[in-house]
């Protein structure tokens, strides 16, 4: 159980949060503990620097009597442990000072004496009191001709405050890392709490449960942009099982029926008595359906391909006017056998990058789809021309209509439309032509009105950037 926590994104978000939180924590109170120390040094600094402004003041007024009298009332006032005063040749020689028995032990520094000659200004040490192991901050600095004074405050006060505020420093901080520890964790949990609902969906979702959605957070946040990124997934995935299963069903109906057909011929052959003439009209029968089932898996294979960006297209330059009307050359005569008036109207030397067999197949789906479901004496009616750098192709019958929710689902693999049931088909035409069209970066639209036919719109660009 531990281990799974220790993996989980919550607790190494909560882990750096806490990390940060302290670090940050850290250096504020190292900084705030550096100024500190700097202060209480400069005012300490002051004060002896001060005290030095003050004996300099009586020397000049009183001699140096007056101010072996001013070194033992100043340290009597400040007290005996607190302050010292000595004053000193150069040489290093004393000749005053306070009560030395709680600083016997401070000796005049010969080091201090000679950088103070040498340098001219006020010297400054921190030293350590040998016997009480005390700090205590020493100034020397001249306050007379040939008369150097040196002071001394003891630093225990200063110490004792320091040490008091190392020891809130660590309080502080072990309640900072667990405040942070536990806030980061509760904040982090709370705000991936709808990942949590999104595994939870998600596990919960099978083949046949696909209706199970995220609620939205409603907060317009980056968690509820994933749960409508999610849903819209599952979206997409219960309408692509939803068309794996219908196709499924559609192939295994129309498989059913050439297969059956042709175990039909045969039982037939095996069960009766027949001429040679049977015999080889029952083969003609069976290679007729066999090639209808090949063609029909090789159209699906087509599809597929195109779809997955696998298909075998070579473009090349071609003359799109051309191909239109032998298309159309070709189709005439079943117009003609429905008595169905066919126009064309084409623009010469249309040029365009393009697959010639595939687009060709494309058109001539549209075009028989037109003459099959136009009834006899109707109109078929061919334009192809440029309109704003793209081929325009329309094919106009007056035919059955389509209504309008059946627009998109007439494109779908195997979809075919209760009018037109009645007629041959596999229902792949369509799909294939749109399939081949988005291929060349085109594509293909209906439109129909009731009892006036239906118009098929295909649209390539005229120069075809994107595949030549």
């Amino acid at each position: 159980m531990m281990y799974k926590i220790f993996n989980t994104i919550a607790f190494r978000l909560a882990l750096w949060f806490t990390g940060i939180f302290t670090i940050c924590s850290g250096v504020a109170f190292v900084l705030f503990y550096f100024l500190a120390t700097q202060t209480i040094q400069s005012q300490i600094d002051q004060e002896l620097l001060d005290n030095a402004s003050k004996f300099s003041a009586i020397i000049h007024r009183n001699g140096l009597m007056g101010a072996r009298e001013l070194a033992v009332v100043e340290a009597q006032a400040a007290g005996e442990k607190v302050i010292f005063f000595r004053l000193v040749y150069p040489t290093g020689e004393v000749f005053a000072s306070s009560h030395m028995s709680y600083w016997k032990d401070v000796h005049v520094g010969k080091q201090a004496l000679r950088s103070l000659i040498i340098n001219q200004s006020s010297i400054f040490e921190t030293i350590q009191i040998p016997l009480t192991r005390q700090k205590a901050r020493i100034l020397y600095s001249y306050v007379a001709t040939n008369v150097i004074l040196q002071t001394g405050i003891a630093m225990e006060f200063h110490s004792k405050f320091l040490s008091a505020f190392k020891k809130v420093f660590i309080g502080a901080m072990c309640f900072i890392v667990i405040f942070s520890a536990v806030s980061g964790w509760l904040l982090i949990r709370k705000a991936l709490s709808g990942v949590a609902t999104i595994t939870k969906t998600a596990q919960n979702i099978t083949g046949s449960n696909l209706e199970a959605r995220v609620a939205g957070t409603g907060n317009k946040d980056e968690l509820n942009h994933l749960v409508i990124t999610f849903n819209s997934m599952l979206d997409r995935i219960e309408e692509l099982v939803k068309s794996i299963r219908e196709m499924s069903d559609n192939i295994a109906h129309d498989l059913k029926s050439p297969i059956t057909r042709v175990r039909g011929f045969a039982e037939l052959s095996l069960t009766h008595e027949e001429s040679l003439e049977d015999y080889r009209i029952m083969a003609s029968n069976t290679i007729e359906e066999s090639d209808r089932l090949l063609d029909m898996i090789n159209t699906m294979l087509v599809i597929s391909r195109a779809e997955a960006g696998e298909g075998d297209f070579e473009f090349k330059k071609t003359n799109l006017s051309i191909m239109i009307k032998e298309a159309c050359d070709l189709f005439a005569p079943l117009a003609e056998d429905k008595n169905i008036k066919f126009h064309q109207t084409i623009e010469e030397q249309i040029f365009i990058a393009a697959d010639v067999k595939m687009l060709q197949r494309a058109f001539s789906n549209l075009l028989d789809n037109a003459i099959k479901y136009t009834p006899e004496t109707g109109k078929v009616s061919i334009l192809a021309f440029k309109e704003n750098h793209q081929v325009v192709i329309k094919i106009e019958d007056t035919g059955i209509s389509i209504a309008p929710e059946f627009f998109e689902k007439i494109f779908e693999r195997f979809y075919r439309a209760e009018s037109s049931r009645t007629s041959a088909g596999t229902g792949l035409g369509l799909s294939l032509a749109r399939t081949i069209v988005r291929q060349h970066k085109g594509d293909i639209s209906v439109s129909s009105r009731q009892g006036k036919g239906s118009v098929f719109v295909m649209t390539l660009p005229y120069s075809n950037p994107e595949v030549i």
